[in-house]
């Protein structure tokens, strides 16, 4: 009986939906003239780390534990995306006399300071990362893109169950 989707699918689907997620951040930054925060750029990088390992994975094709390292640094870096994710959200919900200064552009934070000093101010968030300039079904950009960590994480995961080898891999393997 052959199945829906093979490993090596399941993560090329995941590949294409993180890189549709990161064109439409890309395509709103430029249809609504966004500037991204430094939180917003980080976020990016989050994704596109997130991407290049499920395209590795999908060369791979990972079988036996090998499927568990996938999973596992998949959900490692999704987990960093939650926490950047989660500390703009909680930014954006700071009431307006607790918001922190704007702080310099991340292109002087990276110039004038050393890695970890600047990776340090970055992840704080200055008063433009609390700056609420789009919404969605009452989700912010970085709302959504902690929703999408999280699902991205449960997603990463599905090839390490059981249930997707009975349900959804073929007996070839992709």
């Amino acid at each position: 009986m052959n199945g829906l989707f093979g490993r090596r699918r399941w993560y090329a689907l995941l590949v294409l939906t993180v890189i549709g997620l990161v064109a439409a951040a890309i395509g709103l930054q430029i249809q609504l003239d966004l500037d991204p925060c430094p939180l917003c750029i980080a976020q990016r990088i989050v994704f596109f780390s997130l991407g290049g390992w499920f395209l590795i994975a999908a060369l791979h094709g990972p079988q036996g534990w090998g499927r568990w390292v996938y999973g596992g640094v998949s959900t490692l870096i999704g987990l960093i995306g939650v926490g950047i994710s989660g500390r703009h959200v909680w930014l954006q919900s700071l009431p307006a006399d607790q918001v922190p200064s704007c702080g310099p552009g991340l292109e002087f934070i990276l110039d004038a300071f050393p890695l970890m000093d600047a990776l340090q101010l970055i992840l704080q968030g200055s008063g433009e990362c609390a700056e609420l300039s789009w919404s969605f079904l009452g989700l912010s950009m970085p709302g959504w893109a902690l929703v999408w960590f999280v699902v991205l994480i449960i997603a990463g995961m599905v090839p390490v169950t059981q249930r997707f080898k009975q349900v959804l891999v073929d007996q070839e393997g992709f």
